[in-house]
C-alpha cells in the first residue's frame, strides 16, 4: 500500500468530509521492522487527555510515545506503550543547550535529574541539545559539547540511559541553532565515544539544512540513536504535498536493522489528526 492509495482509502472511508477518520485496516500486530513512535505535543490540543490519545496509538500500532515527561511515564505505560524519550527540562532546553560551558552545571544538573527518572522507569532515551551560536564558533561550541558530554556520559552508562542530542534546522524552526548538520554532530558524537550518547535524527530538519537523508543516515547510522518525521514543508502530513519519499526513507532505516524508535512529529492540517497518524504509520511499517 503507497501512501497515495493510504490517503485515497482515507477519503473515501470519511464520506466526504477530510475530518472524519477514515475505516483503516487494524495494524498487524508485528509491526513491520520498525518500532514506531508518535510525539505527544503535535496532537495534544486535539487529545489533552494522553489516556486517549494513547489509546488511540495502540490500536494504530505504534509501540511508543515521544517528549513525555516523568509524571506522564505511568500514563503511557498502561496503555503497553513505551515513553521512548522524555521531554528535556528546563534549563536543557533548546537555545541554552550544552555549547557554552557557563551552562554545564545547570544543564547537567537537569540531565542527570531526567536520566535518574528515565532509568527508574525502564524509559530508553532523554534528549539534550547543542544551544544556540550567539556568535560562538562552531568549533568552539562543538568542543564546549564534547566537554560536558563526557562529564555525563559514565552516568548515563550506568543507567542504562541513552542520551539524544537533536540535530535542528536553523533555516526554518531554529534560527541560530547550532547543532544544525549531521557532520558536526557526528563529529561531537565522535569525540565522546560512548554507546549511551546518540544524535536524535529529525529527519524533516535535516531535510531542510541538508538533504541526501538516505545516504547520510546509512553512513552515520552508528552514531543515530532516534528518530523523527515530519514533512517538509511545514512539518505536516506524510503525503504527497511535500518533498521526501517516506517509504523509501524507512526502507533504509529498517535495512540497516535499526533497533529504536521511528517518532512521528506531524502537525496535521488536511485530514482528521489520527487519520494522519495512521497514515504515517502505515507509509513506515515495512
Amino acid at each position: 500500500m503507497n501512501r497515495r492509495n493510504v490517503l485515497k482509502s482515507a477519503v473515501a472511508a470519511a464520506g466526504a468530509a477530510a475530518l472524519v477518520r477514515p475505516a483503516l485496516p487494524q495494524a498487524s500486530s508485528g509491526g513491520g521492522r520498525l518500532k514506531q513512535s508518535v510525539c505527544y505535543w503535535t496532537y495534544q490540543k486535539w487529545y489533552p487527555d494522553l489516556g486517549e490519545f494513547c489509546k488511540e496509538a495502540a490500536r494504530i500500532g505504534l509501540k511508543g510515545i515521544d517528549l513525555v515527561t516523568p509524571d506522564q511515564y505511568a500514563t503511557v505505560k498502561a496503555h503497553g506503550l513505551v515513553p521512548a524519550m522524555t521531554s528535556g527540562s528546563g534549563p536543557n532546553t533548546i537555545p541554552i543547550g550544552l555549547n557554552r560551558l557557563e551552562n554545564h552545571d545547570k544543564v547537567l544538573e537537569s540531565l542527570r535529574s531526567d536520566i535518574n527518572a528515565a532509568s527508574n522507569a525502564g524509559v530508553p532515551n532523554v534528549i539534550t541539545f547543542s544551544g544556540n551560536r550567539k556568535g560562538m564558533p562552531d568549533a568552539e561550541g562543538l568542543a564546549n559539547c564534547a566537554i560536558g558530554l563526557n562529564k555525563i556520559k559514565g552516568f548515563a552508562e550506568e543507567k542504562n540511559v541513552t542520551i539524544n542530542l537533536e540535530l535542528l534546522n536553523s533555516k526554518v524552526n531554529h534560527k541560530d541553532y547550532m547543532a544544525d548538520h549531521t557532520v558536526w554532530g557526528v563529529e561531537l558524537m565522535k569525540r565522546v565515544n560512548s554507546p549511551r550518547v546518540k544524535l536524535l535524527y529529525d529527519i524533516y530538519h535535516m531535510q531542510i539544512m541538508e538533504g541526501d537523508l538516505i545516504r547520510t543516515i546509512r553512513e552515520n547510522i552508528a552514531y543515530i540513536g532516534h528518530f523523527h518525521t515530519g514533512g517538509n514543508p511545514g512539518r505536516h502530513e506524510l503525503d504527497d504535498s511535500q518533498e521526501v519519499n517516506w517509504r523509501g526513507v524507512a526502507l533504509a532505516i529498517a535495512a540497516l536493522n535499526f533497533q529504536d524508535y521511528v517518532a512521528h512529529e506531524i502537525i496535521p492540517v488536511k485530514t482528521a489528526p489520527i487519520a494522519s497518524l495512521e497514515a504515517a504509520y502505515q507509509i513506515c511499517n515495512v
